[in-house]
């Protein structure tokens, strides 16, 4: 396993980057996710206006504005912690490479490094000010693509997104928090999907409305990039070995699948950025594991996505009603979750044998049902809201 991406490039190239140690090899892959995902909804967002499904709107800006006290005092925290971690990062390194999480969460820091970004974070915005600003400030009517909002969303959507998957993680682990309430917050460790699914998605879906963006032709334009975002952050999940496994598997490999390295099978994780023995931690759980070796989920969870998001690429120009799309995310969505569910490690609700993925999976398959069946009658009417 490579926690990180120095434990990766020294593994296949022999390469010794310190600076790699502080680049988590979830986190990588989670940016690579978003990045991928705004990239395809921008273009299909710019598609979907080139066919005259989506309209620029027009908003007003102020143009010549200078900031106020308060913008640069803003200015100056914000810059006064990024120095002040930046320059205690660059000064103790070698010792803060081997933990920056803890480094991150900590009060640790350099003051210097702190009052110098403070000073250049002011610094800039009076030279904007010198620069742009005017005698009037004035309003102006400005005319704004739709995709030119990706970068907004993105970055929406990243933060409610984590959010969410941290709230709705931390209610499934109740125990968890609390025994450990700063810890389980703070962690950088333990995301839902579906938690920073619904939040995000309820954010965004508050800023199109905001912006006169038509809602239902931009969750038709996410619908691929969710999945395929998904897929590539799962990649994360395996490679880093982030406790996404699934249940004990000591079966012998299959011979049809003989063709292919064992740990598509069943794999035990090792060095994993957890730092436990499957084992011992089967054992715990009450697990019995002769090999301690899981199912390796994450690997047939990006597996599943990037072939639904083929499929839904490749149908994106056939759909005649707007929703379709989404609808039918919500349906491969569902089954892929749900489907998984039954060979990974989660903590059951109720004592009832079923987890939370499964009955919000269960949700969203019949949403997205409901909306294959409504769509063709409602689609073109909703479509304009």
């Amino acid at each position: 396993m490579y926690p990180t991406i120095y434990d990766l490039v020294l593994d296949i190239f022999g390469l010794s980057i310190p600076f790699l140690k502080l680049i988590q090899s979830f986190g990588f892959m989670v940016a690579m996710a978003f990045v991928a995902a705004s990239i395809t909804l921008s273009w299909e967002l710019k598609r979907k206006e080139k066919d005259g499904l989506l309209v620029p709107f027009t908003e007003k800006i102020w143009t010549g504005k200078s900031s106020t006290v308060a913008d640069k005092a803003v200015s100056a925290l914000i810059g006064f912690l990024l120095g002040y971690k930046l320059l205690g990062l660059i000064l103790d390194f070698d010792t803060i490479s081997n933990n920056p999480q803890k480094f991150i969460l900590s009060s640790e820091g350099s003051v210097l490094g702190g009052i110098l970004g403070a000073a250049l974070s002011v610094a800039s915005r009076i030279y904007e000010d010198r620069k742009y600003g005017l005698p009037e400030p004035k309003e102006v009517e400005k005319s704004t693509h739709p995709y030119e909002q990706v970068g907004t969303i993105t970055i929406i959507a990243a933060v409610m997104g984590i959010l969410g998957a941290k709230l709705f993680h931390n209610l499934e682990n109740l125990d968890d928090l609390l025994r450990d309430p700063v810890g389980s917050i703070l962690s950088f460790s333990g995301l839902s999907f579906y938690g920073g699914l619904i939040c995000a998605a309820a954010t965004i879906i508050w800023y199109a409305k905001k912006k006169n963006i038509k809602v239902l032709h931009l969750m038709d334009s996410t619908a691929p990039g969710l999945i395929l975002a998904y897929g590539i952050g799962r990649i994360g999940c395996q490679v880093a070995g982030d406790g996404d496994w699934g249940m004990p598997n000591d079966l012998p490999m299959p011979q049809w699948l003989s063709f292919m390295p064992e740990w598509v099978w069943a794999y035990d994780y090792p060095n994993n950025v957890l730092g436990v023995d499957l084992k011992e931690d089967f054992a715990r759980m009450g697990l019995h594991s002769e090999t301690g070796k899981a199912w390796p989920t994450p690997l047939y969870e990006t597996t599943m996505a990037f072939i639904i998001f083929g499929i839904l690429w490749s149908i994106r120009k056939k759909l005649k009603y707007p929703g379709m799309m989404f609808s039918i995310y919500l349906v491969f969505n569902g089954i892929e979750r749900f489907a998984i569910e039954k060979v990974r490690i989660n903590n059951q609700l109720f004592g009832a044998g079923i987890t939370q993925a499964e009955i919000i999976s269960t949700v969203l398959i019949i949403i997205g049902i409901t909306g294959i069946v409504l769509m063709p009658k409602v689609g073109n009417r909703w479509a304009k809201w």
